[in-house]
């Protein structure tokens, strides 16, 4: 394999699609895990033999979509494909009803490529890769190693392309890897950002950190009221001369409330109640996003499950 590629087009690529490929290893990964759990403790135990060894988990295929724009390659999304060990192939009824649905949502992306797993190319891989040609006659292969190394300061992904080299005097087609970028758009930024803010430090989950977050907003605008009630009422027992009047304490207030905006004006209620809406209609439009999302993927999972069903030859009703 060469070592990087000439072709001079430039790969912009999306976290999504990172995100999407290391769920789908997440998954599938905890899924082999289960199964081989399961399997160990059903089986006999031998006398002194030892335990069979965990299996490896597997490898995750699927199409990466987006967008080409003269020499510039932007990659933004991607979907999971099914995959035949024993032949190398990927089902490709499967594939082309995904591009279909894909193609009614987001109508200008394409499909540019491939992703998997692994730490490095492998000889199969040109088969699959090959397998794309007709609906991409030069595809990208995007490879995600999956295995943990702290020494590692770049992300664990490299982007493919194909070029034919002569070698032994055939042209043969082989895998350079190539450069890129990583492109964020705005929504993208506030999802890392805010994934980034809650990933877990001390083995907690993501949910009791914001707990804690919106526990301790809580606690300072508990302290802050108390303070301001206890300066409102010291200033009602000046004014009624239960206290003796203290000048330097007046000023000191007064200052402090000159440093307060104008908040009675009618101006500033209307900005207010916009502001106020416009939140709350953020607010109602991302839980049905979030709503329809994890709809699509119970959907998309159950499809997944019903498609190998079916290639099983199964004739009973799927529950």
């Amino acid at each position: 394999m060469a070592s990087s590629s000439s072709s001079g087009i430039t790969f912009k690529l999306h976290p999504l699609v990172i995100v999407n490929i290391s769920d789908h290893y997440t998954r599938l990964k905890a899924q082999t895990l289960h199964s081989g759990e399961s399997s160990s403790s059903a089986a006999p135990s031998n006398g002194g033999a030892a335990g069979s060894a965990p299996p490896a988990p597997p490898r995750v295929f699927g199409c990466v979509i987006g967008v080409q724009r003269g020499r510039t390659v932007e990659i933004f999304n991607s979907f999971e494909l099914l995959f035949d060990p024993d032949t190398h192939t990927l089902d490709r009824a499967f594939l082309e009803k995904k591009q279909e649905l894909y193609k009614k949502v987001f109508p200008t992306f394409y499909i540019l490529g491939w992703y998997s797993t692994g730490s490095d190319v492998e000889e199969s891989d040109m088969l699959i890769h090959r397998s794309l040609m007709d609906i991409n006659e030069n595809p990208i292969y995007v490879l995600l190693n999956p295995a943990i190394i702290h020494s590692q300061k770049d992300l664990p992904i490299s982007i493919y392309e194909t070029e034919l080299h002569v070698i032994d005097g055939n042209p043969q087609l082989i895998f350079v890897k190539s450069s890129y970028n990583i492109e964020t758009v705005e929504a993208e930024r506030i999802s890392v950002d805010h994934v980034a803010h809650l990933k877990p430090s001390d083995g907690g989950s993501a949910a009791t950190q914001l707990a804690a977050h919106l526990t301790g907003i809580h606690s300072a605008i508990k302290m802050l009221n108390s303070r301001v009630r206890i300066l409102h009422q010291y200033l009602g027992a000046m004014q009624r001369g239960e206290v003796p009047l203290d000048n330097s304490l007046l000023r000191q207030v007064l200052s402090l409330l000159r440093r307060l905006p104008a908040i009675e004006s009618e101006k500033f209620q209307d900005e207010f109640l916009m502001e106020f809406n416009d939140t709350l209609l953020m607010t109602y439009l991302a839980m049905f996003t979030n709503c329809t999302g994890t709809m699509n993927d119970v959907v998309d999972k159950f499809n997944v499950a019903y498609d190998r069903h079916s290639r099983r030859g199964g004739r009973t009703a799927f529950i």
